[in-house]
């Protein structure tokens, strides 16, 4: 016979709306059977009626009748155990750059989404499923790349740790480093740009727009860049790095100073006298390098460096252009 149950809420737990606290520990519950039994009662916290908006605090109670679904880590979701790890776990496991007990660094490749959306039956999120820990965990993800853009992405195995890492990109206390070939060679080398960006309004609704300060959406946007070497005035190796964390940010700012991202197909306009360079794969030269971040347990800092992916590698190769001199002095910028 179903029996109302007791849980109380952990110290990782800390901060959670109600509604996502249960849709943790009760993924089969729908929304509005969870709003129903707020409102007739039946679900409290500390004895008291409470809203799905409403946030829990470690050590509080929640009353949980009986629901008609399982809890997390019952039969719809068995946890996997290590040596039974499926081939999406595989494919995780193969990028993996870093693993400790709270964080996974992985060296995303090119053409692999981080997030679901239309048409798309294969990304990160949802390979993560394939590494839920013994408590039924999945982990979760605290940032993005672009589908295109290769590199560094950093998962969270917990919560806490998911709150502690989203915490340090908010207080911009993250310090991500990428590479990028770009048409001609920007002037001054080194720079600051700074603009409000907004979604551009054309059919696909997927590109941003330089924006006026006030516009609808705009949100500002702030970049570094340097230039480490050349090939000619035709092409220039940049380090770049995005100040704030907007959509396509380093993308739209390279182009908006006139110096576009080789193999962009959202921002590069090349003019009709430029041929792209020969034996130079047109694919996004856009790669997260390298990620400086305050490890969430409190002591030290991630920091881990992503090989280039192959069509970076041929580029550099053929361009003549010394890896060793984009990782010098980026301690100190």
């Amino acid at each position: 016979m179903a029996t109302v149950v007791s849980k109380t809420v952990g110290p990782d737990e800390a901060g959670m709306r109600l509604d996502r606290w249960f849709k943790e520990h009760y993924p089969g519950l729908s929304f509005g059977h969870l709003q129903k039994l707020l409102r007739s009662g039946q679900v409290r916290v500390d004895g008291g009626r409470a809203k799905t908006n409403d946030r829990v605090n470690p050590g509080q109670v929640v009353r949980i009748p009986p629901l008609g679904v399982d809890a997390a880590g019952g039969s719809p979701h068995v946890a996997r155990p290590l040596g039974a790890r499926g081939s999406a776990a595989d494919a995780l496991m193969a990028m993996c750059l870093y693993e400790d007990d709270q964080v996974y660094v992985f060296n995303k490749p090119q053409g692999l989404a981080v997030q679901g959306g239309s048409g798309l039956t294969t990304h990160v999120d949802g390979m993560l499923e394939a590494l839920r820990d013994t408590k039924d965990q999945k982990p979760r993800l605290v940032h993005r790349l672009d589908r295109e853009t290769t590199g560094v992405l950093v998962v969270a195995k917990t919560r806490l740790a998911a709150s502690k890492l989203a915490a340090s990109f908010r207080a911009r206390t993250t310090k991500k480093i990428y590479w990028a070939l770009v048409k001609g060679v920007p002037r001054p080398p080194q720079g600051r740009v700074s603009t409000w960006l907004a979604r551009d309004g054309g059919p696909a609704g997927d590109k941003m727009k330089i924006a006026r300060h006030g516009e609808d959406d705009a949100s500002h946007a702030v970049s570094l860049y340097s230039v480490v070497d050349i090939a000619g005035q035709g092409l220039a190796w940049l380090t770049m790095r995005p100040v704030t964390g907007r959509t396509h940010q380093l993308r739209a700012h390279a182009a908006h100073i006139g110096h576009p991202i080789i193999g962009d197909p959202k921002y590069f306009e090349a003019d009709t006298n430029w041929e792209f360079p020969g034996g130079i794969q047109n694919k996004l030269h856009l790669h997260a390098r390298r990620i400086i971040i305050p490890h969430p347990s409190g002591n030290g800092v991630l920091d881990v460096t992503a090989p280039l992916p192959p069509h970076m590698v041929q580029s550099w190769n053929l361009l003549g252009f010394d890896k060793d001199l984009g990782d010098t002095g980026e301690e100190d910028e």
